[in-house]
Order: structure tokens, then sequence, then C-alpha cells
């Protein structure tokens, strides 16, 4: 597996849906899971993070996760910079077809090591809907702890995760 970095150029296109001038700025091949509408929400709602807060936005910016034949199988990254508190939440997402063959182990195992080595990041934080089995595997054997609960206007009621990295 292989993280490549989403500009904000590529960010861009797949906010407008512009699936093959993505892929050629990035020199992969894309699937069309990155320009649903949800992900171009997710493209969007980035883009203005990182415009809005310049010094936080390398934290904004997703990784594009690649399979050993160079093809986009997913992406990853945090929500934003580290919080008052020192904690940094992940999200990531692997393209249906490509599901439980290890990215979503693999990225996260890749975030973790990112926010290890980040000074001031104590904690990562994980948050999921109760139904979402695959992401509760994923995160079992990392040390992830169950801290609480929230309501997401985007996803409803979530779980929250949180493992120290400090």
């Amino acid at each position: 597996m292989e993280c490549v970095e989403l500009g904000a150029e590529a960010m861009e296109a797949l906010a407008a849906g512009e699936l093959d001038k993505a892929g050629a700025l990035l020199g992969v091949e894309l699937p069309g899971f990155l320009v649903e509408e949800r992900a171009r929400w997710l493209w969007r709602y980035r883009l203005g993070q990182m415009a809005s807060d310049p010094e936080g936005a390398a934290w904004c910016v997703r990784q594009l996760v690649l399979n050993e034949e160079g093809v986009a199988v997913g992406h990853g990254g945090f929500h934003g910079p580290p919080d008052e508190n020192g904690m940094v939440e992940v999200g990531y997402a692997v393209v249906p077809e490509h599901r439980r063959q290890g990215y979503a182990r693999a990225t996260l195992t890749e975030l973790l090591r990112r926010a290890t080595e980040a000074p001031g990041v104590r904690t990562v934080r994980a948050t999921l809907t109760p139904d979402n089995a695959a992401s509760l595997a994923t995160l079992a054997p990392f040390g992830f702890s169950h801290v609480g609960e929230q309501w997401d206007e985007e996803d409803g009621r979530e779980l929250i995760y949180e493992v120290a990295v400090r």
C-alpha cells in the first residue's frame, strides 16, 4: 500500500466531479467512489477548512490509498489539527469493491504513525455509527476504548473511541 497526498488542486477537481482531471493531476487511476455526492461534500468541506485555517491545512489534506497496482482503493486523513488537548480525529474510507482486504487497517496504521510522530498529539479519536461493524473491527486491535457518544448532523448517533499515543 502507498499513500499519495491529495493536494488542494486535486481536491478541487474531485469536489467538482472531475474525476479524470484529478486522476491526471495525481497520475493514478481513480474510482468513481471519490466523486459520489458524499465524497464531493467531504472534498468541499476540507477545502473550506484549509482556506479558513492555512496553518492547520496540512492536517486536513487527505491521503489517497493505492494498492499494489497503483489504483486508488480509498482515502484517509485527519479531521483537522490537534485541539487544545492534543486530540486529532481520524477518518478513512475504502472503495466498496476493495473492502475486507486490509486497506482500512493499513490506513489506520499509517494515520496512527503520523499522529504519534507529531509533537503535541496525545490522543487519536475515531467516531463511527453504532452499526458500522467493519470499522469497529478495524479499531479493535489498536487499543481504542469507547469513551462516549455524540450526535453528528450528517451521520446521526456516533460512538466515540480514543487511544492515547503519548
